[in-house]
């Protein structure tokens, strides 16, 4: 049908909304926020990311504009302040993900440990920036194999993440089967459980009662009494600037048992100077020094 006259104006929608760009005013308020909130580090390039995360938690709360939601998250409850760092990290993991660090885990890590655990001494690991879970199942799956009874020793594998959503999944312990790809068939058979009706697998008892998940900002406190033999903390300190990458290697090494281990990303490096009693004794892998 022909159309004649003027257009008739209407008001912007969220659909107008989403097809703009974040203002570099407002851009850069929300990544200082970002940045003193959980050390993430937002330069100008990631606007087209950060714009669209943001504007999924501006649709769930009927938010039109970032300015509208920039004065929501500078206001004095929190709370959408962390959804909205959760919001902005990024949640990528895989069963044995970076498979040469579970064959140093299996070969040169875990023996003299579990040893030590099953003549009554402790074994405690942490999986940092854990995603959704699979890091720390896949250490217990590594464990499991050349301990099975190792739930009932003295080891427990903790996995924090900022992201409450993830930590509720990882609890849950329940992976759709395209989420189980490299699982090694033998370990699905036996610590997991198959629900063919939903085509999941869910972690069975033997494999849970390894693992604790909880909320954690890895620039606020750390409230974990005691230290940890091993420690992933993996494609996570990238995501900080360089101030807060040298800040958080330090507090790892402290967090560290005499000849505890730290394995790093694929990109992650750590200078001497920054952890000068941590030295590197394989690719991405480094040890408190004797």
């Amino acid at each position: 049908m022909e159309r004649t006259g003027a257009a008739t104006a209407r008001a912007p929608t969220m659909r107008d909304q989403s097809a703009s760009a974040i203002e570099d005013s407002t851009f850069d308020a929300i990544a200082a926020i970002a940045h003193r909130e959980a050390g993430l580090s937002l330069p100008r390039e990631k606007s087209a990311m950060v714009a669209a995360r943001l504007r999924r938690r501006m649709g769930r709360l009927g938010i039109s504009s970032f300015e509208e939601y920039l004065r929501l998250i500078t206001g004095p409850d929190g709370t959408e302040r962390r959804r909205m760092v959760a919001a902005l990290t990024t949640n990528v993991s895989s069963f044995f993900r970076e498979p040469h660090h579970f064959e140093a885990l299996r070969a040169q890590i875990l023996p003299d440990l579990l040893e030590r655990a099953a003549a009554g001494a402790r074994l405690r690991i942490w999986s940092a920036g854990c995603a959704n879970g699979q890091e720390a199942y896949s250490i217990a799956l590594t464990i499991l194999d050349l301990a099975p009874d190792a739930s009932s020793l003295d080891i427990r594998i903790l996995g924090t993440d900022i992201d409450p959503s993830v930590v509720r999944f990882s609890e849950l312990g329940t992976y759709h089967s395209s989420m189980m790809g490299d699982v090694p068939e033998r370990m699905k058979s036996q610590y997991f459980v198959f629900d063919s009706f939903s085509n999941t697998f869910r972690a069975a008892d033997a494999l849970r009662q390894l693992v604790l998940f909880r909320d954690l900002n890895l620039h606020g406190p750390w409230p974990m009494p005691g230290r940890f033999d091993i420690i992933f903390c993996r494609n996570v300190v990238i995501y900080f600037d360089e101030a807060g990458q040298k800040s958080l290697w330090p507090r790892f090494e402290d967090r560290l048992t005499d000849r505890g281990w730290l394995i790093v990303g694929h990109s992650e490096r750590i200078a001497e100077d920054t952890a000068p009693r941590l030295e590197q004794v394989a690719h991405t892998i480094y040890r408190v020094k004797a």
